[in-house]
């Protein structure tokens, strides 16, 4: 079963490397923000990201066969957050890929594993930044995870199919990191006149043509990645308390 996840995650690297480039998309780009709104980000998520410090550690103390399959959520949110779609204005959209992790290990522990692909990501691909990595890690990693995580355990428990649960926690996860941001920018920059919806409208607008089917897509995958590990990690996820 390990020998499996290993195959997965190192595919999963392997298409990493291939496919990410020098990104423009919508992180938050490198100074973007006003220093105190930076600042203001840095601030929310800190509380998230010792949660999350101390949900991993206490999954990998009760359990540390489960790290593979740790590094896999992580590596499959880095490898599907790295990838660009045009979108209008010369802008890029992308998947989030935080929505399988959130479903796994849960929201608190997504906020650690994405705040770590953010970092890597505006490190190595100048895709976001660091001033703007708190921004960035609220919208991806702890809004979408906390929505896809939400929306997997209501629709299990109105005993909605797993496939189902699945789809719409990555699709709805997705696309609320991407409202989410649309918010950030527009409260750094209302628009003139209308305020700040008026200019959370115009950001919205200008990703929605590709983010919802690259929403949908990300929904798709996930499903099926979900089934592979279903499938060859079963013991795995039913220690997890995934699987029925």
């Amino acid at each position: 079963m390990f020998r499996r996840t290993t195959w997965l995650t190192l595919y999963l690297l392997l298409a990493m490397a291939l496919l990410a480039g020098p990104a423009f998309a919508m992180h938050i780009a490198e100074g973007f923000l006003p220093f105190n709104w930076a600042a203001f980000w840095f601030v929310v998520v800190l509380p998230f990201w010792f949660w999350g410090l101390r949900s991993i550690q206490q999954t990998v103390k009760s359990n540390p066969g489960l790290k593979m399959l740790l590094g896999l959520a992580g590596a499959y949110a880095f490898v599907l957050s790295a990838l660009k779609i045009p979108s209008v204005t010369g802008s890029c959209s992308h998947p989030t890929g935080v929505g399988l992790g959130a479903i796994l290990f849960g929201p608190a522990a997504m906020s650690i594993l994405g705040g770590i692909v953010l970092l890597f990501q505006a490190l190595l691909l100048a895709h976001g930044g660091l001033s703007t990595l708190g921004a960035n890690t609220f919208s991806m990693a702890v809004v979408g995870p906390f929505v896809a995580y939400g929306l997997y355990r209501l629709v299990r428990r109105l005993n909605g199919s797993m496939a189902v649960a699945v789809f719409l926690a990555a699709t709805l996860g997705d696309l609320m990191t991407y409202v989410t941001t649309s918010l950030q920018l527009a409260l750094a920059f209302p628009a003139q006149p209308g305020g700040v919806l008026a200019s959370m409208l115009k950001f919205m607008g200008i990703f929605a043509v590709t983010q919802l089917p690259l929403a949908i897509s990300e929904g798709i995958l996930t499903v099926i990645v979900f089934n592979l590990l279903a499938t060859y990690n079963k013991n795995e996820l039913q220690e997890l308390s995934i699987l029925d």
